[in-house]
Order: structure tokens, then sequence, then C-alpha cells
């Protein structure tokens, strides 16, 4: 398996003065970086084909590493584009990871990935109760459908030889993966009635999915909380520096 991940997310404002980085892959946590220990956990699996997307800072925040460095393309969904074409071939599969999982650990990243079936396109999906649980008192996070409430994961399995296929409507439904609204209005009208009447359901997200993509697709339920916990804003940024 290779791995590709994503590190050109800039940042400003609150976010940017509490990092004291404009680069969210570089936000120190611990003596570490987001990217540092995202990079950590790969070589603890023992992931040897390691590809960052991001630019020069990125690079030399990698001097030392053997990683494949991919040129930053200017914007998350270009970003995207890139990181599914961070090898030519295409006949192993891909794990798709954000660098914004401070939490992130070997033993999470292992049972997300020996649970994903063989030939599919999968996405990590935590329990909101257990991700509660694992971070109480943290910024919101999550969202509800058909009156289930779920927590989004940072990591992804791409299966061999579609990645070429699925990549246009793949950096749609990356880009939209935290608006229930945003995910049925990349799916269709059909999907964005069952949401505004509050049916929609994630067995139907993935069905949908499947028809747009081509390609068997399957949330990956259960997953540990660690992988639904991202730090994209400042105050879930600071909540993990307080408690790494």
């Amino acid at each position: 398996m290779r791995v590709v991940i994503t590190a050109g997310a800039p940042l400003d404002g609150a976010y940017a003065r509490a990092a004291g980085t404009s680069l969210k892959a570089l936000a120190p946590l611990r003596g570490s970086t987001m990217l540092a220990r995202t990079l950590d956990v790969c070589a603890e699996l023992h992931i040897d084909e390691v590809a960052v997307v991001g630019n020069d800072a990125i690079a030399r925040a990698c001097d030392g590493r053997r990683v494949r460095i991919v040129p930053d393309a200017g914007s998350g969904a270009a970003n995207v584009r890139a990181a599914l074409a961070a090898w030519p071939d295409d006949d192993e599969p891909l794990l798709y990871l954000t660098c914004d999982m401070p939490f992130l650990d070997a033993r999470s990243l292992r049972s997300y990935l020996e649970r994903s079936p063989g030939g599919a396109l999968t996405m990590a999906l935590c329990e909101y109760d257990a991700f509660e649980h694992r971070f109480p008192g943290a910024p919101p996070f999550g969202i509800t459908l058909a009156g289930e409430r779920v927590v989004n994961g940072g990591a992804f399995v791409i299966p061999p030889r579609v990645r070429a296929r699925v990549a246009d409507r793949a950096m749609r439904l990356f880009d939209a993966r935290k608006s229930p609204w945003r995910m049925a209005a990349v799916a269709g009208v059909p999907l964005l009635l069952r949401l505004a009447f509050g049916t929609l359901s994630i067995a139907a997200l993935e069905a949908r999915a499947r028809d747009l993509l081509g390609t068997e697709v399957v949330a990956v339920r259960g997953c540990a909380p660690e992988l639904g916990y991202d730090a994209d804003t400042a105050a879930e940024y600071l909540y993990a520096c307080d408690r790494i």
C-alpha cells in the first residue's frame, strides 16, 4: 500500500497566530508538527512509499525522510487531484490522509485499514457517542443523517485502477465531506430532497457514490475517534494542544 498526505492547507487569522505558522501541516504539537506526527504513524505501520503534497516549506520539513514530494497545486481541489496522481502507475491501493489529525495513531489507522473491504473506496466514519466520550468538551463536530450523528474521518482508501476515473467527482465529494447539504448537492436532486425531509442515510450516500464513481464505496463504521478529530479551526487546534 502507498500513502499520500495532503499538506498544503494555508492558515491565517487566529489559527495562524496560535500556531505560529502559515501552514496547517507545520502547526506545532508537543515538540513535533501535525505533518511529522502523520509521517511517524506511517513509519510505525512500515509503509515505505509515502508522498506528501506541499510547497517548498513542506519539502524542507520532510528533509531526511524517505518521502516523495508532490508540488502544491494551489488549491484544495487541485491538491486532491495531485494527490491521486502521486504515482504514475495505479496498481496498488492508495491510502489518502489529511495532515490535520492531531490525535492520529498507528492503532487507530491499522484498525481502519484492516476493516476496509478489499477493492472498495472507503472512508473512515466515527460514531458520535464514542467521539464525544473520547474528546469531552471539544468544539462541535459531526453531521446528522437520517437522525444519526456521525463524524467523518480524514482517512480514505482508494482501490487500484480507479484513481483516474474517480478524480473529478472524488475532489467534489472530498471537499463536501463535512456538509450533508454539499454532499447531497454533488449527488443530485433526489438526495437533496431526501436530506430536506430528514431521510437521507449513510447507506443512500454510499449507493449514490457507488453509481457516480463506478466502484464499490463503503463508509467504514465504528472507526476510532482519533481519525475523526481534525484541527480545522483555531479552537480545535488549541483543544488538541492541551490534550496531546
